[in-house]
């Protein structure tokens, strides 16, 4: 995302000279910047292992590292139909994508599409229609509501059955070297409530990596309206802005910050809305079973109890979900590290990928206050491009702008999850492809990519691969 197209070519140049430029001036190499290998600030843990996403923040108290385990349990636990003897855990379904929060991200880490004959879990289907939902939100569709539910309890129908293909296309680097980009196709076949119609939206999701959020939600929402540049009233080719999206516990409008295309407020109903959308159990905040009317016996199943999700069980699981810590960064001054940092600046990737933020030192998360934190995101939505669009509104959001994704521990997706599969919907298959499907708003980044020799290209990728 450079500021200026036109200057692509100079900041390439500069970029191919840079050591040749510091020797004659014998100006300094470059040099980590002070805490950027604490990439949670005071939470960060150092562990590489396939454990990493999943410790609690290191500067937490004894006393309080007790609710992290609960949080931890039932976040774990499987979910059972009710009526049951696992008191406190029955209330799964009628309809559901998964029967618990790990079975989509996996030691607190990142899920991914299906392979071939695999189940389809780890990846689900937003669904509306075209015109505004409640508050402003997506449109749900009738007889299915806003996500597709591929599995039921006994004796009730599953939703639909999806599927999914790839077409892979071909490109090339301005050095000759080739690639291959995968184009997902998503089918959805017997639908169980009548035809799905003709202007369904589909937006694929994987679930994402459950490090920092805590931190995230303690940055200040001033923080994020002062990066805004909705109509890029500087000229630099970016446009982010914040999506306004429902509280429901306050019951007014609130800044977006979680989810793909930052539908959600906060942790907790974030968590909420998980629970409701992905396992099919009710809380406080979204008290009603997912049964559109015409799913009678949707409708007529045993329920877990009303709420089916304590308050208190679900604070417990909201405050696991915000205190898990972020790994620290490796290898941070590794000469090829810090010249794929650089790179990653010169090409303007770091015009959404903000490195690092500040949170506010009255957060209401105590292991959050006033940390500098380097989580390589502005929170904001930006138009990536029709290569990535899913044509799906969500709130202010449009169908072309998702929000940046926070890269703090990308380099460890490998040992935790055992695969690389990023973007929203995991088309791309390593971070150099997630690079390469970046448009619109990341075009002339993605292309200074592209550009670079396979040096310059195997430092960008070793920085990235470090946080």
């Amino acid at each position: 995302m450079l500021r200026d197209h036109d200057i692509r070519g100079g900041a390439l140049a500069w970029i191919a000279a840079l050591g040749l430029v510091a020797a004659a001036c014998n100006e300094p190499e470059p040099e980590p910047l002070p805490g950027e290998e604490l990439a949670g600030g005071a939470t960060t843990i150092f562990d590489v292992s396939s454990d990493a996403y999943s410790f609690s923040a290191r500067n937490m108290s004894f006393e309080r590292r007790q609710r992290f385990v609960v949080g931890n349990s039932f976040f774990n636990k499987n979910w059972v139909a009710a009526p049951a003897s696992t008191d406190g855990r029955d209330g799964l379904g009628p309809t559901f994508n998964a029967r618990s929060c790990s079975t989509c991200h996996l030691r607190d880490g990142r899920g991914r599409p299906p392979a071939p004959g695999e189940d389809f879990v780890g990846l689900l289907l937003r669904l509306s229609v075209p015109g505004e939902g409640p508050h402003g939100g997506p449109a749900p569709v009738p007889g299915y509501g806003d996500q597709l539910e591929p599995y039921a309890l006994d004796g009730i129908p599953e939703e639909a059955v999806p599927t999914l293909e790839y077409v892979e296309e071909a490109g090339r680097y301005a050095d000759g070297t080739g690639y291959s980009l995968r184009r997902p196709i998503y089918t959805i076949t017997a639908p169980a409530y009548g035809p799905l119609p003709d202007d369904l939206m589909v937006s694929p999701r994987v679930a994402p990596a459950m490090i920092g959020l805590g931190l995230l939600e303690a940055i200040p929402e001033a923080s994020l309206v002062a990066a805004e540049d909705p109509e890029d009233a500087d000229g630099d080719g970016i446009s982010g802005r914040v999506n306004r999206v429902w509280d429901v516990a306050a019951a007014a409008p609130a800044v977006g910050r979680f989810g793909w295309k930052a539908n959600q407020p906060n942790v907790r109903q974030q968590t909420a809305g998980a629970f409701l959308g992905d396992l099919g159990v009710t809380s406080s905040l979204f008290p009603e079973e997912n049964c559109p009317e015409v799913q009678v016996e949707c409708g007529a199943a045993p329920s877990g109890g009303a709420p089916e999700l304590s308050d208190d069980l679900l604070d417990d699981i909201a405050f696991y979900s915000s205190t898990l810590a972020v790994p620290a960064r490796r290898d941070v001054d590794a000469p090829e590290v810090l010249a794929g940092r650089e790179l990653f600046r010169a090409i303007g990737c770091d015009a959404c990928h903000t490195p690092s933020q500040r949170t506010a030192a009255d957060a209401a998360l105590e292991e959050a206050r006033d940390q500098l934190i380097w989580p390589y995101t502005d929170l904001l939505l930006h138009d990536m491009g029709e290569g990535l669009a899913d044509g799906r509104p969500d709130f202010l959001a449009d169908g072309d702008e998702w929000r940046t994704q926070p890269l703090w521990g990308l380099g460890l997706l490998e040992s935790v999850n055992g695969h690389t599969e990023l973007l929203h919907d995991g088309r791309a298959r390593s971070i150099e492809e997630a690079i390469l499907w970046h448009g619109g708003e990341a075009e002339a980044s993605q292309a200074a990519f592209v550009d670079l020799d396979a040096d310059d290209r195997a430092a960008l990728l070793r920085f990235l691969g470090s946080l």
